[in-house]
């Protein structure tokens, strides 16, 4: 009894004040967004049975459909998975066209019909472009029929020159088939990026003239190959540039045609070689910058006359009866400055040159000064279709380093002066020094790429005059009209020229044969050059005839190149 009063006066007792009034200063600290003073109640027990019952058949759905996968349908789904696999498929982006000044189509694509394959490269159906477009090597796959080389390959011209702009960007699709190859789905993962076009300064028709015309002369004279070139005088763009012999890019793209590619590797007139960069013997082609260069060191005055009688003798101190004899090509009487360049005089550079009968001539070293001038002995800073050699230009120095009986002599320096001796020039040098002679100290730089023509020129740092520029103009076109290029002498255009012969070979038995010049006289525009390697001596038509054909065609189909 005592026990439980004690028991119920613990559950009655009395309640403190303190536990029923807060304080104020404690009812301010409370965080009520986290609870604080707030009675805590139990979870009730019908909301965990709720949970549990869910777990329990959340677990039986996936018990039931791991059953069917597994059990029931799992042989079915094994074979599935055997029978599909998944694989990658390049989509070939498409190669750049290149076009002419024209947009005519020089390379251009023609596709299979199959995205999975990529499209064959073609090209314009006419001569005189293999070495200015070149040509592409293409995707290949092993053995298993996995592609190892993804791109096209530029192998040489434009093509190589611009590989990267011209060959865009392949993409990718992703493909689901069976193991008989039956398609079940596919996914293009990258879109493929086709190439850029390309726009050259080319005018294909007039290359197509000028290499049709150097196999024409080729074949009726006996020479061996040739190349040539027109160039805007002012922009530097060339309209025509061709070499011969040359290749069929498409012969060499697909690389099918066996019998064909060793006949190009077995040449010997060396179906790969670019004429057109590489050097040779200049000839005469080097008296108009000889005579400027006299004019301006005042080694002669241009009305002044020499006689030109077939020779000059240097006496021999030695051995007074045994004189040196340097021969001119013909005796042709009293000349000037002019006239020398008309007739293509010997004697007359000789002196200038070398000096003689008391005339102090330029002397190879300004010789070497002033064709440096012009760019000769140099690159031209046309780098677009491969390597282009410097060239030569002769010197002392040069002739101690490649001969065993290096001391120079007058005699070489004569024969350096009619561009007979040392020199080596390329046609697109010869091409960059004429336009220069053209325009009169402009100075421009070969471009074949419409975009990246030359807006803007330097003038050479030698201060050349207008009366020393205009005497070698009127010399080049008396060349014309009463001299050696008579070939150019038209009645519908003015031209302005300079040949050269430059004997080469054993005993002098071949020539090379130049023809350079400029068009309209009265106010040029364009130059040209046109070289023709290696014929027996005797034969009469030179490099003239190639660009005789040339103005013909202009005439008739490109009268606006001739216009002032």
């Amino acid at each position: 009894m005592f026990n439980f009063l004690k028991r119920q006066k613990r559950f009655y007792r009395e309640i403190d004040p303190d536990d029923i009034f807060l304080d104020s200063q404690n009812i301010s600290s409370l965080d009520k967004q986290q609870f604080e003073g707030k009675i805590e109640k139990p979870i009730p027990k019908k909301s965990i049975y709720f949970l549990f019952v869910s777990f329990v058949f959340v677990s039986l759905i996936f018990a039931v459909k791991l059953q069917a996968l597994q059990i029931q349908e799992g042989d079915s789904y094994l074979e599935k998975s055997r029978n599909n696999s998944l694989s990658q498929t390049i989509l070939f982006a498409d190669r750049g066209v290149i076009y002419d000044r024209n947009l005519v189509e020089l390379a251009w694509n023609e596709s299979l019909g199959d995205e999975e394959t990529f499209p064959l490269r073609a090209y314009i159906d006419k001569p005189g472009f293999g070495h200015v477009l070149g040509y592409v090597g293409y995707p290949e796959k092993d053995s298993k029929g996995y592609y190892w080389q993804k791109e096209f390959i530029g192998k040489a011209g434009i093509e190589s020159a611009y590989d990267e702009k011209l060959n865009g960007r392949n993409g990718l699709k992703l493909i689901e088939h069976t193991v008989r190859g039956e398609i079940t789905s596919e996914n293009k993962v990258e879109a493929p990026i086709d190439g850029e076009n390309i726009v050259l300064t080319i005018d294909s028709d007039l290359q197509e003239v000028l290499y049709n015309a150097i196999v024409s002369l080729t074949e009726s004279n006996k020479f061996v190959a040739g190349a040539a070139a027109v160039m805007d005088i002012e922009t530097g763009e060339l309209m025509a540039l061709t070499s011969y012999p040359e290749y069929d890019p498409e012969i060499l793209s697909l690389g099918e045609d066996t019998a064909a590619i060793n006949g190009y590797l077995q040449n010997s007139n060396k179906s790969f070689l670019n004429r057109a960069l590489a050097s040779y013997a200049p000839g005469s082609i080097v008296k108009p910058y000889l005579a400027v260069a006299a004019l301006y060191e005042d080694i002669i005055d241009p009305d002044e006359w020499l006689v030109s009688n077939g020779q000059i003798v240097i006496p021999n101190p030695y051995d007074p009866s045994n004189p040196t004899i340097f021969k001119d090509n013909h005796v042709h009487g009293m000349v000037d400055m002019r006239k020398a360049i008309a007739v293509s005089a010997n004697t007359y550079f000789y002196e200038i040159g070398g000096g003689f009968n008391g005339r102090t001539g330029l002397g190879i070293s300004r010789i070497e000064k002033y064709m440096r001038e012009f760019g000769f002995g140099a690159e031209t800073g046309f780098d677009t279709l491969g390597a282009e050699a410097v060239g030569v230009i002769p010197s002392p120095e040069w002739k101690k380093k490649n001969f065993a009986e290096g001391a120079w002599r007058l005699g070489d320096t004569y024969n350096s002066s009619i561009g007979q001796y040392g020199f080596q020039f390329t046609p697109i040098q010869a091409l960059k020094g004429v336009a220069t002679i053209a325009s009169k100290g402009l100075v421009v730089t070969p471009h074949i790429i419409k975009d990246e023509a030359q807006n803007h020129a330097d003038r050479i740092e030698t201060p050349f005059t207008d009366d020393q520029w205009k005497v070698v103009h009127e010399g080049m076109r008396q060349t014309v009209t009463d001299g050696t290029s008579s070939f150019f002498n038209l009645p519908y255009v003015k031209v302005a020229a300079k040949t050269g012969t430059a004997q080469v070979g054993s005993g002098n038995k071949f020539n090379h044969s130049w023809a350079t010049g400029f068009f309209p006289y009265d106010n040029p525009k364009y130059a040209f050059v046109v070289f023709m390697e290696r014929a027996p001596r005797g034969f009469l038509l030179s490099a003239n005839a190639v660009m005789r054909d040339a103005f013909n065609w202009m005439h008739i189909n490109r009268p606006e190149y001739l216009e002032n």
